[in-house]
């Protein structure tokens, strides 16, 4: 899977509903969800389960229940259904490899993310984060690795002191270490050069920069290679490398001077499956804001201004 998709039951989905192609259950079921009407979309997944048990097309489906549900604070019932997920997503694990395909990781990631908020919502904050650190161990070298670490640190990161960045490969200048910028305000903007949303945010962190350079913000802006370039194709690093800083000359004029760490394991550090991802240090390099997702300028200024 090349791109992550973040849930909104108001999502943007085809309204072409899908025949009887097992393929198309988890398109069925988001527009049902797209449309709020969860009642159709469980009658499809019973249907489906019916005729064919439980598949990891049918779990990624009902993840997506689960999802809804969380949104709708419906946490019992969120809780419930992504338990079921969990628990037959591992079962299918003792015959299979989690990222085989793509329906089970998208289907049990969301699973422990739905379980994790579900705990936090009745107050049992501490017990979300161990339940979140044991699937790290057991799948931290997976696909959902980033998005297990992410959702631990939505919990757990805030108040703490920001992980280091690696900055053996970059774009543009080399990035000072986090440990030499205290005294200094750091926004860390993870972005990727497919991300529309990323884009959408420069104007933003440009402003901000502009602001509060004078009171020493200072912006990094993290990325890695994704193993493809221009609409998806195949791309060797160094070609990705070079569709990069295309894409940052272009798309990043106004943050050219924002240095680029290049790594993978920046963003599994820092859950980054979610782009942009906004991270803000305060001058004694704790993190004082995580999250996951597009901020506005009135948020994000916020967030900078608690930070100072």
């Amino acid at each position: 899977m090349k791109k992550k998709v973040v849930f909104s039951v108001l999502c943007a989905l085809p309204l072409v509903l899908a025949q009887s192609s097992l393929a198309d259950l988890v398109i069925d079921v988001r527009t049902r969800l797209a449309q709020n009407s969860s009642a159709a979309a469980e009658a499809e997944l019973r249907d489906y389960k019916s005729r064919n048990g439980v598949t990891p097309e049918y779990l990624d489906g009902l993840s997506w229940v689960a999802r809804a549900e969380a949104a709708d604070k419906r946490w019992d019932k969120a809780a419930a259904d992504a338990g079921e997920v969990r628990t037959q997503s591992e079962r299918l694990l003792a015959r299979r490899k989690l990222d085989a395909e793509d329906h089970l990781p998208m289907a049990l990631g969301a699973a422990y993310e739905v379980l994790a908020q579900s705990m936090e919502a009745k107050g049992q904050r501490e017990a979300a984060i161990r339940l979140l650190r044991a699937a790290l161990l057991k799948y931290g070298t997976t696909s959902i690795g980033p998005r297990l670490q992410k959702n631990v640190n939505l919990l757990a990161l805030v108040g703490r002191p920001a992980p280091a960045l690696e900055a053996v490969q970059f774009l543009g200048s080399k990035p000072a270490t986090l440990a030499s910028l205290k005294g200094s305000p750091v926004l860390l903007f993870f972005w990727a050069h497919w991300c529309v949303d990323c884009k959408a945010e420069v104007p933003v962190i440009a402003r901000l920069r502009q602001e509060f350079g004078a009171r020493g913000l200072v912006v990094i802006g993290p990325t890695q290679l994704y193993g493809y370039a221009a609409q998806g194709a195949d791309a060797t690093p160094a070609a990705e490398r070079t569709y990069i800083e295309a894409v940052r000359q272009r798309y990043y004029s106004s943050l050219l001077d924002m240095p680029v760490p290049l790594s993978q394991k920046n963003f599994k550090t820092y859950g980054a499956s979610t782009t942009p991802t906004l991270v803000v240090l305060n001058r004694a390099g704790q993190v004082t804001t995580y999250h996951p997702g597009a901020m506005t300028y009135e948020e994000l200024r916020a967030a900078v201004e608690k930070a100072l």
